[in-house]
């Protein structure tokens, strides 16, 4: 089969785009060549089959148009050289290229994660053949044409065992946004500290939006007041490949994500070793029988469990997330459902 993937970022050091690198990569494995259309595209190291074009976005923001005009044209230069397409988590390029497709009969793999539907996803899902997804919370839009199949977390990479020095070591990682939450991840360190308990937090993630850097200013502003503020640290972009060996220096990872979607971030932490807590109610079914889940993120009841999570032996639940998630099935699964 030939491939074309249409995504947004192609870079293997992106802080939140960085883990579809290996998507890309274990594709190849299946297909004998691979195109790929990105918005924007960095430092790669991907297969000898695999072809990276970029509509340019790295070389600074143009309009709407003229993004939709350099797709169109790559779109003409690729005609023939492509069997079936997969398309990302940008149903705009559904928008776009998903007449084209359906005159020429290619069958059309959506993968989407998130809870919001809105018109544009109503258009991507119109003209998708089949729309892929981790978790029924992270796909709202009612269609028959969804299928879960699981999350995709590298478990070469995403692998070992937590550091334990008889602190409570938190982390959370992601992209820095006001649906993370990490204002009332500081609420739940306030519980702890009234406590008494030795703790450290270290939030990894950049943001991505205006909102987001206003979001991030507002969680510095609250951190300055607070009287164990040298015992959380802003870390940043992290690079995805370096986020395993991140991990394994921590014993809890903290969700707290009003998204509603299936979060690889805590699937890639469990697969290291570490225990999480989320008030997330996609994480509803995993998490609750080991008492990592609360419902309505109170504050006391989250530092109950983190307290718990960090002496907790997760090898069971690890087992499981690493059966039904890893990287190469989920890939094998998709290209399944694209061969049809």
């Amino acid at each position: 089969m030939k491939l074309l993937i249409c995504t947004q970022k192609v870079s293997l050091t992106d802080s939140n785009l960085g883990s579809f690198h290996r998507w890309i990569s274990e594709f190849a494995k299946h297909c004998e060549q691979v195109s790929v259309i990105c918005l924007e595209e960095g430092r790669h190291e991907l297969p000898a089959n695999v072809h990276v074009y970029s509509l340019g976005k790295e070389r600074g923001t143009v309009s709407r148009v003229q993004y939709a005009f350099r797709f169109w044209r790559q779109m003409w230069r690729l005609r023939g050289q492509y069997d079936a397409v997969f398309v990302h988590m940008n149903p705009e390029y559904l928008i776009m290229g998903g007449g084209w497709w359906r005159i020429t009969h290619k069958r059309v793999v959506l993968w989407y994660t998130h809870k919001s539907v809105n018109l544009r996803l109503r258009i991507g899902a119109f003209f998708a053949s089949v729309i892929c997804t981790a978790s029924k919370e992270s796909f709202r839009l009612s269609s028959n044409k969804v299928q879960v199949v699981g999350h995709g977390i590298d478990t070469t990479l995403f692998s070992g065992a937590p550091r334990h020095d008889g602190r409570i070591r938190m982390i959370t990682t992601g992209r820095m946004s006001r649906t993370k939450r990490v204002l009332e991840m500081l609420a739940v360190c306030d519980v702890l500290y009234a406590r008494e308990l030795p703790f450290q937090f270290d939030i990894a993630g950049t943001h991505a939006t205006a909102d987001d850097i206003a979001y991030e200013l507002e969680v510095r502003r609250a951190l300055a007041t607070k009287p164990y503020r040298e015992m959380v640290q802003l870390l940043g972009a992290v690079p995805h490949a370096q986020i395993p060996l991140l991990l394994s220096e921590h014993t809890v990872c903290i969700n707290l994500s009003a998204t509603g979607s299936f979060d690889k971030a805590v699937l890639e932490a469990i697969c290291v070793g570490l225990a999480p807590v989320s008030s997330n109610e996609a994480f509803r079914d995993l998490l609750s029988p080991y008492g990592l889940y609360v419902a309505d993120g109170n504050p006391e009841q989250l530092a109950d469990a983190i307290v718990r999570a960090a002496v907790l032996d997760i090898s069971a639940l690890r087992a499981k997330v690493v059966a039904e998630n890893s990287l190469s099935a989920l890939i094998a699964r998709i290209v399944g459902i694209l061969s049809l």
